[in-house]
């Protein structure tokens, strides 16, 4: 199994602690985000290759980054210099499977978000299920729901649809950028981008995918904390406790 990271984004609501440096290296606890994710996956042994999509402008900090870890990492350079010209979430998926023609499980991650739980409860639902699958958390403020990717659920967890950012959501599930994909559905992404798929935000793609395959869906077993202002980031940076097991 390979782990595919998004780290393209360019953090513009972080300005100016993010101008010139990328939001997945920041710091919390003596962390980079990016470790905090990494250094609790490893600890189960089933991914074989870390991948981190940056942006062009960011590269070359992914790479000394990647330079300091004892496990595998790949760093690509999607060639992208500003927010105004990044490819989406969705084309930077099918870019790293094209340029390094992954033909394997993947789980892809956001690599900005810092959890107070561990992603290996996420790997062995998804292993144990042998599908694709993502998780869930219930929100209650309409107006995140507008601004996420809301899911409906049908029986033994079935994921019936995700929209992206709904006028109406249809249900109080938000489902955060964490994905568990079987090689069969990645060999899909051809079809989902010439099909019309969204290709800015990742949930777009398990929009696409729910409906032309069987993906599950985990209730979240904790927070997730998006850092996504000044603020938020020091916040975190005073409360945050670590991943509890």
């Amino acid at each position: 199994m390979k782990c595919l990271i998004l780290a393209a984004g360019y953090a513009t609501r972080l300005y100016p602690l993010t101008e010139n440096f990328p939001k997945p290296l920041l710091e919390v606890k003596g962390k980079t985000i990016l470790d905090w994710l990494i250094d609790d996956i490893d600890t189960l042994n089933v991914i074989d290759e870390y991948i981190v999509i940056s942006n062009h402008k960011f590269y070359s900090h992914f790479e000394n980054w990647a330079k300091t870890k004892s496990v595998s990492i790949t760093v690509l350079d999607d060639g992208t210099t500003s927010n105004e010209n990044r490819l989406g979430a969705v084309i930077d998926i099918k870019f790293a499977v094209d340029t390094l023609k992954l033909s394997d499980d993947l789980l892809i991650l956001a690599g900005d978000n810092v959890l107070d739980f561990s992603l290996k409860k996420f790997i062995g639902y998804s292993l144990n299920k042998n599908s694709s699958c993502v998780m869930r958390y219930f929100e209650s403020d309409i107006n995140r729901l507008k601004k996420s990717g809301v899911a409906q659920i049908g029986d033994n967890d079935l994921l019936l649809s995700l929209e992206e950012k709904p006028e109406n959501p249809k249900s109080n599930w938000c489902t955060p950028p964490f994905y568990f994909y079987k090689k069969e559905d990645i060999s899909r992404l051809d079809s989902a981008v010439s099909d019309g798929c969204g290709t800015d935000a990742p949930g777009s793609l398990v929009g696409w995918m729910c409906k032309n395959s069987v993906v599950y869906s985990m209730e979240m077993p904790g927070k997730r904390y998006d850092i996504g202002s000044l603020e938020s980031y020091n916040n975190i940076k005073e409360s945050y406790s670590g991943i509890i097991e």
